[in-house]
């Protein structure tokens, strides 16, 4: 009697099965190690399994594989820090991501601006209405003065930056006269946003942080976007740094049946 091998995926007469070539082979299942009732050796046994062929938190942390020949590694993050960020990070930190202030941060400048020039363009009328040339020239000096206030809190506001990175978040102010203030994240103690109606509407909120020692330079920051986003990212990267690791690892690259 002829009988079917099984591990074949011919017929009983050793001819292929019909829908298979003379090249097709049986998928191997996957097998795990497990402590299954076993052998004389009283060793473990490789039993079947519906799961994967290796477990996805042992690699973790594994880092990218390089797969452009051009020995460079691909960054874990999504982007690069800018020139302004990068020199104040170490080698071994690893960038999440910088951010500027909400706009609503420069309302108050360009309001108190646009007030200014009204009243200066109402009264400056009147001077040369009586032909005050004197008092409209100081009038004009006190405008200038006033748009180079403007333009100076614009350009801060453009260089400030808040920045998140796997160590700590930092906050970076001024242009002149630099100052940079770093909470490490497992300092922090706690730490809360808060948003106005107004902000609610528009995407900005104030960030509350608190950590063990007395003063804190970050204790409060105002005008952030998104708030929420920012919230859980942070969040993430003092409690599930894996994951946040694993979540900006880059998508593996799709090879097809042609191996391109």
């Amino acid at each position: 009697m002829v009988t079917e091998d099984p591990r074949s995926g011919d017929g009983p007469s050793g001819e292929p099965r019909p829908g298979r070539s003379e090249f097709d082979t049986d998928e191997i299942p996957p097998v795990r190690v497990g402590a299954a009732a076993g052998t004389g050796g009283g060793g473990a046994t490789p039993t079947r399994s519906t799961d994967s062929y290796f477990d996805e938190d042992e690699f973790a942390n594994a880092d990218p594989i390089d797969l452009t020949g051009d020995g460079d590694v691909h960054p874990l993050f999504e982007h690069e820090a800018s020139g302004l960020v990068g020199q104040y990070l170490f080698p071994t930190e690893r960038f999440r991501g910088e951010w500027r202030r909400h706009w609503i941060h420069l309302v108050k400048v360009i309001g108190i601006a646009i007030f200014a020039t009204f009243v200066l363009g109402y009264v400056s009328g009147y001077f040369a209405k009586h032909n005050m040339t004197e008092a409209l020239a100081v009038l004009v000096i006190i405008w200038i003065g006033v748009m180079l206030w403007v333009l100076w809190a614009v350009v801060e506001w453009y260089y400030d930056r808040f920045v998140l990175t796997n160590k700590r978040i930092m906050l970076i102010t001024g242009i002149v006269s630099r100052n940079v203030a770093m909470m490490p994240l497992a300092r922090v103690t706690d730490m809360k946003y808060t948003q106005t109606p107004l902000g609610r509407v528009l995407g900005y909120g104030t960030f509350e942080i608190e950590s063990a020692g007395q003063d804190q330079a970050l204790r409060r920051v105002e005008n952030l976007p998104n708030p929420t986003d920012l919230y859980l990212q942070v969040v993430e990267e003092m409690y599930e740094p894996e994951a946040s690791d694993a979540r900006r690892r880059p998508a593996p690259i799709d090879v097809g049946d042609d191996g391109t």
